[in-house]
């Protein structure tokens, strides 16, 4: 990952202006630069991936206008050949260059045009005008405020802005900003019309989108990756990967000491592929000592994203500290897309499909927060095949009726495009999902609300719960969280919309706890 940071005018000293940036600079390690551009600033704090070289470093420059970048520009090779063609010359071998010429060539309809992860901040030079723009998705984090004064500040991560602005606010996904407005450019969850091919037919089309997904995902000049956490997804981005490489991968899993009933399904399946693998092992005190600090660099007070990032931060910390990987593959956004064990109680397929708008809408506030977090805070970049935007497109668009749960077996679509290939045991490709933060052992959460549950007493509770108007906590779990939160991000509580929690309305999802465990349906997911 890197950092970008852009403010529209000088309203503030530069010295404090790097005091800010300087939080995230574990996003971007090897270098910093904070330029003075037009009547404002433009920041990068680099982590070298694409083009390891000098020239790599940002701001780019074409003439007056000039862009920071954190993102990564799939298939960027062939389109440079074709800008060179138009007589452009580049400096270096970052991706991100090319995004000067391709706004000279396409000004805003650039961004409709892009097969990216991104977050960027452009500086026009000829209309005097700042532009930013985040991808589809929001796998790149961006966010924005006021500065004390009117002009407006944006960067990476909202504890950059922390001291700059009064309320911060995440930039929305596929939309950029220009002229002082905000405009979409883009709806992932906007389905124009669904389609519902023979089985075999969708399930082909599903396989060879994620193919391409992640052998796209595999190009990069820093070593490669992979979390496999024992599930379906992480083990099937894990398996196309080692078809493609035909070379051992380097996979990471973690676990609880006592109960991590992951470990060995990720074991099984990366013996079966023949990866290099490693297991990291984390204690309760590992998990209580780390929960302050990972909702400080979450910046979040939602449950389920706090319990499923204690476990990932710790397994990237041990990768950044003992290796020398800087990408990960990582399998996020399946659930969303599939589906995941509450959606088995969609009572209609109109509500799958609608729900499943809603969850991609809302990606950036969670599992994609998450990802980008754990990772780029040990120095790491996370890249995220589920996104891919084509393979997203794809899979919103097959008719939901064929995505439900009639089969026995959830997420059967995508088990049954890659039962040919034998990338997987069949008891990898065919096990019944469990949540990722109770897969690393049931005991993890299980200590995290003890300790909740000793930390206040009912009265203490009672009383404190009610000094919150917005998204108000409704467990002893969830008050220490928020209360955690406030410390590190006061009266930022509306960056998030709300708790990850199954749909309430739906009959068997009426839940107090959004860990799928409490699920009348989740059966053999934790064995």
């Amino acid at each position: 990952m890197c950092a970008i940071i852009g403010l529209t005018r000088r309203s503030v000293e530069k010295e404090t202006v790097l005091e800010c940036f300087s939080r995230t600079r574990s996003r971007g390690p090897d270098r910093e630069r904070l330029r003075e551009v037009g009547p404002g600033y433009l920041g990068f704090q680099r982590l070298s991936i694409m083009g390891l070289e000098e020239s790599g470093m940002q701001p780019f420059y074409l003439g007056e206008t000039a862009c920071v970048c954190n993102g990564e520009l799939y298939g960027f090779r062939a389109l440079k050949e074709e800008l060179e063609g138009k007589g452009y010359r580049f400096q270096s071998g970052s991706d991100c260059e090319l995004l000067l010429p391709l706004y000279r060539e396409y000004g805003l309809e650039m961004f409709g045009k892009l097969d990216a992860e991104f977050a960027m901040i452009l500086y026009d030079g000829e209309k005097g005008d700042f532009i930013c723009a985040r991808d589809p998705i929001g796998i790149r984090p961006l966010y924005y405020g006021e500065l004390y004064g009117g002009d407006m500040a944006f960067a990476s991560e909202p504890k950059d802005l922390l001291g700059l602005c009064g309320e911060i606010k995440p930039f929305p996904p596929g939309h950029y900003y220009a002229g002082g407005k905000f405009v979409q450019y883009v709806d992932m969850g906007h389905v124009e019309a669904t389609h519902a091919e023979p089985l075999d037919e969708i399930c082909q089309g599903i396989h060879d989108r994620l193919v391409k997904a992640v052998e796209k995902r595999l190009d990069a000049d820093a070593p490669v990756g992979f979390l496999l956490s024992g599930g379906l997804d992480s083990s099937l981005v894990c398996g196309i990967a080692a078809k493609i490489l035909s070379k051992p991968l380097r996979t990471f899993a973690i676990g609880m000491d006592t109960d991590a009933i992951d470990l060995r399904y990720a074991r099984q399946a990366a013996e079966f592929m023949g990866a290099q693998h490693t297991e990291v092992i984390m204690t309760r005190q590992q998990v209580l000592d780390a929960l302050r600090e990972v909702i400080a660099l979450l910046g979040t007070w939602d449950i389920t994203t706090i319990r499923a990032s204690i476990g990932m931060y710790l397994c990237c910390k041990a990768i950044h500290e003992q290796t020398d990987v800087r990408v990960l593959l990582t399998g996020e956004i399946s659930d969303e897309l599939f589906g995941y064990k509450y959606t088995d109680y969609a009572p209609t397929p109109q509500a799958f499909q609608e729900e499943a708008q809603k969850r991609v809408r809302q990606l950036h506030m969670y599992d994609v927060l998450r990802a980008d977090r754990c990772i780029s805070v040990n120095s790491l970049e996370a890249r995220v095949p589920f996104g891919d935007l084509e393979f997203v497109r794809y899979v919103m668009s097959i008719d939901p009726a064929m995505k439900m749960n009639t089969y026995g077996m959830g997420k059967y679509l995508l088990r049954k495009a890659f039962e040919k290939d034998h990338l997987l045991p069949e008891g990898i490709l065919w096990r019944q999902k469990a949540a990722f933060s109770d897969a690393v052992g049931h005991s993890m959460v299980d200590d995290l609300k003890a300790y909740a549950e000793r930390y206040y007493t009912q009265e203490e509770f009672e009383a404190k719960r009610g000094a919150y108007t917005y998204r108000p906590p409704f467990t002893k779990e969830s008050l220490l969280y928020r209360e955690i939160f406030e410390d590190a991000y006061p009266g930022q509580a509306g960056m998030i919309e709300d708790f990850w929690m199954p749909n309430r309305a739906w009959e068997g999802c009426d839940v107090s706890d959004p860990s799928a465990r409490v699920l009348g349906n989740y059966g053999e997911s934790g064995v």
